[in-house]
């Protein structure tokens, strides 16, 4: 049977593309082992062999060493195919093909857009790093033998130079939360996920602040003084704050809520990368309400499903939510129209056929 391999030096191993998705779909076809640094320990789930080679603190140690340790399991347990999640892994990829293997990039965003949003790079670095990176990236993919991209932007930008790519999306497993039943009963709206500044928590949180409604806020801060001041503003007092929370809590909130918030600030990497709460939201059965972003616009008014906002708008994110929480017939029927809308076309089935073409492609 042939063997696969995949590789992440920075992503926990229950990864929800990485191994709940596409390990867990490949493992119906092949043999598959996944190399994760997090320090659990050998693990056999779902049937893949889960390889841990530990964590090393520190980014500077995350990029050279966690690579090498990375580089000496995958040639210890010897696959057909590698298929690598991280850009700090792409010179692996490069050694693995030397050795006669066949490699897959997976691009989960644009590396060079993303460098230009690091804080702790001043604008003038982060220019000449994301133009460096960007020619560095090219020249290396070239020897890949395919790059999998999480959107069709990422992709058509390896196509234009020529690379082997093909748009593998982040749509939701059909089998997960397609069967919630929401409530609408209550005034309730909900925002899931990572707690920064860039995902628009600010606005949400002043945004109910003269509103009759509960906000359900499920996620982890990463900075203490940004939580701070947002448990500060006046609109907490209407925030319910579950933290972090596993998938059966998720489901529990979203059955709760009338509409999920995904205002994310208009970012290089977040304009063009699909935001996978909003699918998950739509596979709930509940309205969206999200940014103004052509990407997200071409989902949500061509399945009726929501709203979109202007993200840096507190008045509009005001109004959008009174509407929604007021007319809870109209919520409904967008809840509707995107749960079908993810039955029909955006859910991982579908996602899966495309995975499974693209392997027996390379073998």
């Amino acid at each position: 049977m042939v063997s696969i391999t995949h590789l992440t030096s920075a992503h926990p191993r229950y990864d929800a593309r990485i191994f709940l998705k596409e390990c867990c779909s490949l493992i119906k076809n092949y043999s598959v082992n996944l190399i994760v640094a997090d320090g659990l320990g050998y693990e056999e789930k779902n049937s893949v062999k889960i390889y841990d080679v530990g964590v090393e603190n520190g980014r500077f140690n995350r990029i050279f060493k966690t690579t090498k340790n990375v580089l000496q399991k995958a040639i210890e347990v010897d696959s057909d195919i590698y298929h690598l999640h991280d850009p700090e892994l792409i010179p692996i990829g490069i050694k693995l093909k030397k050795l006669g293997k066949k490699v897959i990039f997976d691009a989960h965003e644009d590396l060079p857009k993303q460098i230009l949003e690091k804080h702790y790079l001043n604008k003038f670095n982060k220019k000449i790093l994301s133009f460096t990176i960007a020619k560095l990236e090219i020249m290396a993919l070239k020897r890949f033998d395919f790059v999998v991209s999480a959107t069709p932007i990422i992709r058509d930008k390896f196509l234009k130079y020529k690379i082997k790519s093909i748009d593998i999306n982040n749509f939701p497993m059909l089998n997960e939360l397609i069967e919630i039943k929401p409530l609408f009963e209550t005034a309730t709206v909900c925002y899931i996920g990572i707690l920064y500044d860039t995902r628009g928590i600010r606005e949400i949180v002043k945004a109910v602040e003269d509103l009759n409604v509960k906000l359900i806020i499920a996620g982890k801060f990463f900075d203490k003084k940004f939580e701070e001041e947002i448990k500060s503003l006046e609109g907490w007092k209407k925030v319910d704050f579950r933290g972090f929370v596993d998938r059966e809590e998720i489901k529990k909130i979203l059955e709760e809520s009338v509409a999920g918030l995904v205002t994310l600030y208009p970012t290089p990497s977040y304009i063009e990368a699909y935001p996978v709460k909003m699918f998950e939201y739509m596979s709930a059965g509940i309205a969206v309400i999200a940014s103004n972003f052509e990407l997200y616009k071409e989902f949500i008014e061509k399945s009726k499903s929501g709203f979109t906002v202007d993200p840096l708008d507190i008045l509009e994110i005001t109004k959008t939510i009174k509407r929604v929480i007021n007319d809870r017939e109209m919520a409904k029927d967008m809840g509707q129209h995107g749960k079908k809308a993810i039955m029909k076309k955006y859910n991982w089935n579908n996602e899966e056929q495309k995975l499974f073409h693209l392997y027996q492609e390379i073998i």
